[in-house]
């Protein structure tokens, strides 16, 4: 299967449409979300287009198809808006041998590991900034933030298929690629 990953929508309508746009072009299976959906949170600026309300109907419209986890923004109030499940720390996906743990990042991380085997997959959002760092037993990924990336980065999601993840710009220009079990991350060159 085709999975589209994405984190840190932050109640952007303009980002989320982009977003959802690019899921009908990539023709994912399913649209997983590391969390931080409807708010932008204390320590974020409001981001472009910024319209919770807008953002829980288009989200809602595609409820079948969205697996989410709990961001640190995230909280019961919105569990009452959106029609998919929101609430949940964690899920686990099977990839070939390797297991993936996606979760937003702000419980467990690279400083704080969930339990992990050689040669699993850390996946979290939370730090809005694009990663993929290889450790002595697992690999750790992130996939940027859809509506407001730091430190020079670009507003983005992830493809996983056939073990291969592959970040991506909304506009679906790829900036970096990784094999699980690979040595190395392929990086793009920046945009001209």
């Amino acid at each position: 299967m085709k999975w589209m990953i994405a984190s840190d929508i932050h109640g952007s309508e303009y980002y989320c449409r982009q977003l959802l746009e690019a899921y009908d072009r990539e023709k994912a299976g399913r649209l997983l979300l590391l969390g931080d959906i409807l708010y932008h949170g204390p320590r974020n600026d409001l981001p472009r287009g910024y319209a919770p309300r807008e953002v829980t109907g288009l989200l809602n419209a595609r409820r079948q198809d969205i697996l989410c986890v709990r961001g640190n923004c995230d909280t019961e109030v919105d569990q009452m808006v959106l029609e998919f499940p929101l609430l949940a720390d964690y899920c686990v996906i099977a990839e070939g041998e390797s297991l993936i743990y996606a979760t937003h990042g702000h419980i467990y991380n690279e400083q704080k590991l969930p339990p992990l085997h050689r040669g699993d997959i850390l996946l979290h959002g939370h730090t809005h900034i694009p990663k993929c760092t290889r450790h002595g037993s697992y690999t750790c990924l992130n996939p940027g933030s859809v509506s407001i990336p730091k430190e020079e980065s670009w507003h983005g999601y992830m493809i996983l298929e056939k073990g291969v993840f592959v970040w991506k710009e909304l506009s679906g220009r790829e900036r970096m690629r990784y094999t699980v079990g690979a040595d190395s991350v392929t990086m793009k060159p920046k945009a001209e």
